[in-house]
């Protein structure tokens, strides 16, 4: 039996709240991965000849789909993720449709051709087109099954690229079935649904898709896996943007209003039980708020509801998506408590089955813990005490992560002079998250939280190629005559240089006078 035939050939899908199977899905083996791959570049060549007009109905389509069909789709994502309908609906449904939208207002305007100056070349005129780059690769994790699927394709297929997912085997089973909603889209417009595929599998139906030469690879994930993927991709020289995640910091001033400090921590710690990579782990909090602040978070942490969701709000939040982050969250819960930590509310892993894990904070928290540099991705406030802004902005930026971060403050010009020394992709005065929702921001991170952009101008057209165009702007055939090398062709350019690029307009005209008594000699005088 060879090596092939030893893979697993199925995903056993199962729900992380209660167990239940799902499902099996078939994996896709490496050849089956090359096939996808060949696929993608025969249906993206129909798909780059199109409109902008067919390209928004396409996208018109999705949304309509996902809008007409949201209670299904909240019902799938609940089953296969664990969370609750209401996180299903605002933290996938929404934001979704709000990218959508985004680009069918702006990505013409930002994808057609745009015309440039030419600078000296005064005969010239310039402009860039943006072309597509053909196949790009979506690798993305199990944390917002739907979101990661639509709003990762959507931006190439604007841009004119066929789009190729490969979605976490824990989210396999809603995956699958999100395939039906851009197959109709395509449908409807006459486009191959190969233009959107997906690749199912564990870690080698990913190498295999990266090994496939496609065009672009979007990661999401952990750092390590991000590390094997950027040496994977160097082989063919694959650009890559990475989304590494984060270990974002929330600074609470000592003028913040405290119910508007303690629900935004609330919502950047808990919302979808924390697996966010934009979560609010590390809650800074200055002398004068802390006792308050900790009072306050631990009361309606230790109210919180948890459980099996059901429609109608009877919990407010399920369960953890993987079995494997649930073994991490423990970990490094219980390596801070041997070492001193607080507990304010959670902190123990509930008996019974499903992946559960309580809403947690830790305080009295040292750098000994794993878990003060480690990244949760889980349902853990760590709560921090400080002196002044000085000292909040230092913690803050004490973290090889730099994804987002977030500052609460009554002044807003504090709030501005904080965010400006914080080292991170993106800031939010007074509120969680919220630059993501924005789609005229770029969403991306700095240190190890990765590189390249998604979302806005620059998101939308990293899935091009810039190409320069220079043409004629006269219909004049002068031809550029530089041989035979004249007696005078050094002074000449000199001249020319200097009379272009020096400082003052004595200056210039001295060098403009000196080329016309250098162009007259090298005419008349022999």
């Amino acid at each position: 039996m060879n090596s092939q035939q030893q893979l697993p050939t199925t995903i056993s899908c199962l729900n992380p709240a209660s167990l239940e199977p799902l499902g099996e899905v078939k994996i896709d083996q490496p050849d089956d991965v090359k096939r996808i791959v060949e696929r993608a570049r025969v249906a993206q060549k129909q798909w780059a000849k199109s409109t902008f007009k067919q390209r928004r109905a396409v996208l018109t389509h999705i949304s309509d789909y996902i809008l007409e069909h949201a209670d299904e789709l909240c019902e799938l994502i609940v089953k296969d993720a664990g969370k609750t309908f209401e996180n299903a609906l605002l933290g996938e449904i929404m934001p979704t449709c709000n990218k959508i939208a985004w680009l069918k207002k702006y990505g013409e305007k930002y994808l057609r051709s745009e015309k440039v100056g030419s600078g000296i070349l005064m005969h010239k005129k310039g402009r860039i087109d943006y072309v597509p780059l053909g196949v790009v690769a979506c690798i993305i994790p199990w944390n917002y099954p739907l979101q990661n699927i639509i709003s990762s394709l959507v931006a190439p297929l604007m841009a004119g690229n066929a789009v190729i997912l490969k979605p976490s085997e824990q989210v396999a089973f809603s995956s699958q079935q999100f395939l039906d909603i851009t197959n109709y889209a395509l449908e409807k417009e006459g486009f191959s649904t190969n233009t959107i595929q997906l690749v199912q599998g564990y870690g080698t139906s990913g190498a295999a898709l990266i090994s496939a030469r496609v065009d672009k690879i979007l990661f999401i994930g952990s750092v390590a896996n991000g590390r094997r993927i950027i040496e994977a991709s160097a082989e063919h020289i694959t650009p890559v943007v990475m989304e590494l995640g984060g270990k974002d910091a929330m600074i609470v001033c000592d003028d913040a209003h405290l119910e508007k400090a303690v629900h935004s921590a609330i919502g950047g710690c808990f919302i979808n039980l924390g697996q966010n990579c934009v979560a609010s782990e590390r809650i800074i909090v200055m002398e004068a708020k802390y006792d308050d602040f900790c009072k306050r978070v631990a009361e309606i942490a230790n109210g919180f509801r948890q459980g099996i969701a059901e429609r109608g709000g009877n919990v407010d939040v399920g369960s953890l998506t993987s079995p494997i982050q649930v073994d991490i969250v423990e970990k490094l819960v219980n390596d801070a408590i041997a070492k001193g930590a607080t507990v304010l509310a959670g902190g123990k892993r509930p008996p019974g089955e499903g992946y559960f894990y309580p809403p947690t904070i830790l305080t009295d928290l040292t750098d000994d813990m794993h878990i003060v540099k480690t990244e949760v991705f889980g349902p853990v406030m760590l709560v921090f005490k400080v002196k002044d802004d000085a000292e909040a902005i230092a913690m803050a930026n004490d973290s090889e992560l730099g994804l987002q971060s977030s500052v609460i403050t009554h002044d807003r010009e504090r709030g501005e002079r904080i965010a400006q020394q914080i080292e991170s992709g993106a800031v939010c005065i007074n509120d969680f998250g919220l630059c993501y929702v924005n789609q005229d921001l770029p969403f991306g991170g700095t240190k190890y939280s990765g590189y390249g952009v998604m979302n806005g101008r620059d998101g939308l057209r990293s899935y091009c190629t810039p190409k320069a165009i220079l043409a004629d702007k006269f219909p004049l055939e002068i031809p550029p005559e530089l041989f035979p090398v004249g007696p005078k062709d050094y002074e000449s350019a000199k001249a020319s240089i200097r009379m272009l690029f020096g400082s003052g307009i004595g200056y210039k005209i001295k060098n403009l006078l000196l080329l016309i008594r250098i162009s007259i000699q090298a005419k008349f005088v022999k």
